[in-house]
């Protein structure tokens, strides 16, 4: 089954490479959807695809990759639109 999560990471996030390990997982996952920088500090994603596989990346999120210090994660789960083909980093 299909599922959208629109998630925000807080914590140090940025300047860690948190959008291009979380690319890495997405594609690995066969995950769509995007992530970016926010101004305040924090990430936000979108991850369209197989609920197992959002849900990994939800797990993901929690903790980043090595440099990152994540403090909280956000979730709120949607429809899915299948607007997209691929993952990608969007620029802030």
């Amino acid at each position: 089954m299909e599922t959208r999560a629109h998630v925000f990471v807080s914590g140090k996030v940025q300047g860690v490479f948190f959008r291009s390990a979380t690319k890495q997982k997405a594609e690995l996952y066969g995950v769509k959807g995007w992530i970016r920088n926010l101004a305040d500090g924090r990430v936000e994603a979108i991850f369209e695809g197989e609920e197992e596989a959002v849900k990994a990346m939800i797990e993901f999120c929690k903790h980043g990759p090595p440099t990152a210090v994540v403090t909280k994660v956000d979730v709120w789960f949607e429809e899915p639109t299948g607007e997209y083909t691929a993952f990608k980093v969007k620029q802030t």
